[in-house]
């Protein structure tokens, strides 16, 4: 009788704050238009482009200063190639796959059992390590602007994660409604500021760097000629978070 309790309880507590449960008879209505499937299924990309290149910069910064940013362009055209593998690669498995072709189904299909168990659990390790490094990510870049302590830092944090589960728990609809808008968000704010970048080179408001001048101030790190394939190698890998939204 207590069991019975409790549950009513919680039954409760979950309806109080994700509201009534949807009919079976409705849920083929709950589908998304294209505008806003396209900015649900992309924001998982988007998130991870988002701090990509500061990945790559982390990695170089310490060892040749100002010039890690001429290395940033090679580097993000090799991560293109490796994303347009993939992308050819998924293609691929949605022929063979039309209904369904999930990481498991397919390499349970063509490996066994043991690897497609292997591929669900790195998944999930994967969308959790998605959810937090995004969740971070999205605060350090906050607290570049308004300064934010670690603690506070952290309870941001949390909330963030929170607002993405309970926004998920809602329904397909609703979330979509939810994640939609910030989405698009990044794409303007992105765009907006590559065009104001192209504007100022064009109308040449912008000037070479005077790297010599860097290095007479200290600027650059004094180990510039030290760029050594172990490092492009580690600004690579660190890149390479860019992948993990595709992926």
């Amino acid at each position: 009788m207590e069991r019975d309790v409790d549950l009513g309880t919680g039954y409760a507590f979950k309806r109080l704050l994700l509201g009534r449960p949807l009919a079976t008879s409705r849920l083929e209505h709950e589908r998304l238009g294209r505008p806003t499937a396209l900015a649900v299924f992309s924001s998982d990309n988007m998130s991870s482009v988002a701090y990509a290149t500061e990945e790559i910069l982390r990695v170089l910064i310490p060892a040749v200063g100002i010039l890690a940013f001429s290395y940033v362009l090679p580097i993000s055209a090799m991560i293109v190639l490796i994303e347009a593998i993939l992308i050819f690669s998924y293609r691929q498995t949605i022929k063979a796959y039309p209904t369904a072709g999930g990481a498991y189904i397919v390499t349970k299909d063509n490996l066994g059992l043991l690897p497609a168990q292997l591929a669900g659990v790195a998944l999930l390790v994967d969308y959790v390590l998605t959810v937090s490094v995004s969740t971070a990510a999205g605060v350090q870049a906050i607290s570049s602007v308004v300064p934010l302590g670690v603690p506070l830092r952290i309870v941001f944090s949390l909330v963030f994660v929170w607002m993405i589960a309970y926004g998920n728990l809602l329904g397909v609809r609703e979330s979509g409604k939810i994640f939609a808008a910030p989405t698009y968000l990044f794409i303007v704010s992105l765009g907006l500021t590559c065009v104001t970048g192209i504007y100022e080179v064009l109308t040449r408001h912008l000037q070479p760097f005077p790297i010599q001048q860097q290095v007479a101030h200290g600027g650059v790190s004094p180990f510039v000629g030290a760029v050594t394939v172990f490092i492009l190698l580690k600004a690579f890998a660190s890149g390479g978070a860019a992948v993990t939204g595709v992926e």
